[in-house]
């Protein structure tokens, strides 16, 4: 005999007991109300049918509490459709919530695009996702208002210029815009892992709500002529000095060069070896002759575990290391206070495709994308388009 379930007086009368009480809606769907106690308010429950395979899922869908006990069977209907549906469109019948997709994100970069990165996204997952009211909402109950939510307080968080001052001396700035991108950048990977995987199958609520920020990554770094480069060199300490020039010598990330080990460096062959940078994946460089004598250099008497250029006292740099001493180089260059490690790249870049190196090698050496390239550097080929036009002038 069917048992209803969708008035409150019918499950009133229901007796207590561990198994819920199905009402069927569809073929092979049913909602189910589960009565432990004789006092209790009860809670709901789903079953779906493989038509195919004829296996049943089950999912748990809340007591309801929080509104009307006559609106409850509507509000636990609707709910149940919405996981029937989501199983009619492919998808899983695992809950997975905002932080597990995420974990599962950095365990999928861990094994495909390496430790280093992984440790990035953990991080600003740590910082930015873990701790906050959508990281325990279900993926399939995500909404458009709860990621926007999300995003306005991200956007709006300061950044403390001075972390390892005393609070009351921290002093704190607005956060770039790039900075946000980054950060909306990790979870909207995490998100659309998790959309691959089956864990939902629509991705309406943050498609929109993560859209980057249009021109975040404007030109942040100046550019130095070689002149200006030399200057700059030549006021540094000299451990800094060496850092320098390495990134005048080849157009790689900061981060990138620090990482760099005497075993990176093929001395026979002249050929660097970059590990898995922003790309995800090796890269092998072969030097110019006088870009292979600088490195042999820094290579000789080392064993092959130890930075290729190292601190002073023989440890490995890292920005928080490289910062400081550019910035009083700079100053003392009489050259511009912001500019930063990146701007050797930065200028290295310039030059390459000012030279009229083209694109793909250049986005090959640097190791980013022909797009990026184009996008941050292509108008320097402008002139010599139109040099190429004029030649055609009869």
């Amino acid at each position: 005999m069917a048992t209803s379930i969708a008035t409150v007086t019918a499950r009133d009368k229901l007796k207590a007991r561990h198994d819920p009480y199905y009402q069927k809606l569809t073929q092979g769907q049913y909602l189910g109300f589960q009565k432990l106690t004789a006092t209790s308010v009860g809670t709901w429950v789903a079953r779906s049918r493989d038509p195919e395979t004829g296996k049943q899922s089950k999912r748990g869908l809340g007591a309801f509490d929080d509104i009307p006990p006559s609106q409850r069977f509507d509000a636990a209907r609707k709910a149940a459709d919405e996981w029937f549906s989501h199983l009619g469109r492919g998808g899983t019948t695992e809950s997975v919530t905002v932080k597990a997709a995420c974990a599962n994100y950095v365990k999928h970069v861990r094994g495909t695009k390496g430790e280093k990165q992984a440790v990035d996204i953990e991080a600003r997952y740590s910082r930015w996702v873990n701790d906050e009211k959508l990281a325990a909402v279900e993926l399939q109950k995500l909404t458009r208002p709860q990621v926007e939510a999300w995003r306005r307080k991200l956007e709006k968080a300061p950044v403390v210029v001075n972390p390892h001052a005393d609070a009351k001396d921290q002093r704190t700035r607005e956060r770039s815009k790039s900075s946000i991108n980054r950060d909306m950048t990790a979870l909207r990977a995490a998100l659309n892992h998790a959309h691959d995987a089956g864990h939902a199958t629509t991705d309406m609520a943050w498609r929109v709500a993560l859209r980057p920020i249009k021109n975040a990554d404007g030109q942040r770094d100046a550019y130095l002529d070689r002149a200006q480069r030399r200057a700059l060199i030549a006021q540094a300490p000299v451990d800094v000095a060496q850092f320098l020039t390495g990134l005048s010598l080849v157009p790689l990330r900061p981060g990138a060069l620090a990482g760099l080990t005497v075993a990176h460096f093929d001395r026979r062959l002249g050929v660097l070896t970059i590990g898995k940078d922003k790309t995800g994946r090796d890269r092998r460089i072969k030097l110019p002759e006088v870009a292979a004598e600088f490195f042999e250099g820094h290579a000789k008497d080392k064993l092959p575990a130890a930075p290729l250029l190292a601190r002073a006292d023989g440890s490995a740099w890292n920005k928080d290391a490289w910062k400081k001493p550019i910035r009083a180089a700079a100053l003392k260059a009489k050259l511009p206070a912001a500019i930063t490690a990146y701007a050797m790249r930065h200028s290295t870049i310039t030059d390459l495709v000012s030279s009229g190196l083209d694109l793909l090698t250049t986005a090959q050496l640097s190791g980013t994308s022909v797009a990026m390239i184009e996008k941050h550097y292509g108008h320097l080929q402008s002139q010599r388009a139109a040099d190429a036009l004029a030649a055609l002038a009869l």
